[in-house]
């Protein structure tokens, strides 16, 4: 249950109806976890800004889905999950990657890039760092600028997860890859 209220555009003071009304004409998005940063417009401003830099990144879209999975699995981000599961779709991420994270196993991703970037999100997320041969490994295969992005990425969508659970944000009923208990 949504602990806080979405604040409509109609409601809004003049500084939280600019960044939605950027946000609009830009992403698009200001929903989800952006119904509580919409309080402080500067924050819901730096993380318009952070996405988008993310975005434009060096990291594929694929390789971004993907570490956008292991971050909402591991934080059981119900709405992150939801949203997140229908970009990877969107991007060609077969259902079946979907449900191996969902069930905590490691799925099989065509792609070296991908794969590192589920290797690294995930131990970055358990064991708070990287080991020396995982951080040496992702290095190697993707190089430093991607593991750059791939770390602030894995840090970036942990902060929109907690957001989402902290607050109660949920998935639309018509939720086709619910996230497992």
């Amino acid at each position: 249950m949504a602990r806080i209220a979405t604040i409509d555009r109609a409601s809004m003071n003049a500084e939280q109806a600019r960044v939605y009304d950027a946000a609009k004409q830009t992403s698009g998005i200001v929903g989800g976890p952006y119904t509580a940063y919409i309080r402080l417009p500067k924050l819901f401003e730096a993380c318009q800004n952070l996405r988008g830099s993310l975005a434009g990144g060096p990291l594929s879209r694929r390789e971004q889905q993907v570490i956008n999975l292991v971050v909402a699995r591991h934080w059981n981000a119900r709405y992150p999950w939801f949203a997140q599961c229908r970009a990877s779709l969107g991007v060609g991420i077969d259902q079946s990657v979907l449900d191996a994270i969902n069930a905590r196993k490691t799925p099989n991703l065509p792609d070296a890039g991908e794969r590192t970037c589920y290797t690294v999100a995930s131990e970055l997320l358990a064991n708070k760092g990287l080991t020396d041969a995982t951080y040496a490994a992702a290095e190697k295969t993707v190089g430093i600028e991607k593991l750059v992005a791939l770390v602030a990425t894995t840090g970036s969508f942990s902060m929109t997860c907690m957001t989402a659970n902290s607050f109660g944000v949920e998935p639309p009923p018509e939720n086709p890859t619910p996230l497992a208990q």
